[in-house]
């Protein structure tokens, strides 16, 4: 039976704090947060990259309140929840065409289709399924996306799982890593994050860069 205290505790849970997810729902509400984020459109808001980061930061015994997840468990419900709602997004986006992100009134949403739209145009399905992960928004309306443009079944699928268990895995392992090497690095987690969130657009800008360089270089020779 659930008692008043946690009861308490996950009606006042902030969805956009990680720590406060985690401290109320553990490794479950990763999970369904990852599903969320990749696979509908209300989850757009909601901090993936700040949660796998500091749910990795956690199964080592760092942070507040107590929290401490389990890494194997950890890793599973990231992966599982990321590649299934991607797959879920997809399947939307194919059955619901754009209608879905027409009718939408959020403006960070539309400006997160337009980066979408950008990325499929200009690297392709695979480079662009992959890049997208690590971009917040866009990792959400690229996957009803791609399946409104009819991107194959297979060829989202391989490329989805492949960016999604680098972005998932790999975000985890880095919060464990760090909070592994170096005491109470809990004291610095808000600029930790930010810098992580950083690091994971670097990919996207080096392809933009390059992108760049390589019209540059056509308009040069034309």
């Amino acid at each position: 039976m659930t008692t008043p205290v946690v009861l308490s505790s996950q009606l006042a849970v902030n969805p956009l704090d990680a720590q406060s997810l985690l401290a109320a729902f553990g490794v479950l509400g990763v999970g369904v947060v990852m599903f969320a984020e990749t696979g509908l459109l209300i989850g757009f808001f909601l901090p993936g990259d700040s949660l796998l980061f500091t749910a990795g930061l956690l199964c080592t015994g760092t942070g507040q309140h107590g929290v401490r997840l389990s890494l194997g468990p950890l890793l599973a419900a990231a992966a599982v929840g990321a590649l299934a709602g991607a797959q879920c997004g997809y399947l939307i986006g194919r059955r619901a065409g754009g209608a879905l992100l027409a009718r939408s009134r959020s403006a960070r949403l539309r400006e997160g289709a337009k980066r979408a739209e950008e990325l499929l145009g200009r690297y392709g399905h695979a480079k662009a399924i992959v890049l997208a992960r690590f971009v917040p928004v866009v990792r959400t309306v690229l996957n009803p996306l791609a399946g409104a443009l009819e991107v194959p079944v297979r060829v989202f699928t391989v490329w989805q799982v492949a960016g999604g268990l680098v972005w998932s895995v790999g975000l985890t392992l880095a919060g464990y890593a760090l909070g592994s090497s170096i005491p109470n690095v809990d004291r610095y987690l808000l600029p930790l994050v930010a810098l992580i969130v950083g690091v994971s657009l670097v990919p996207l800008a080096v392809e933009l860069y390059r992108g760049r360089r390589r019209a540059e270089e056509k308009e040069v020779r034309g």
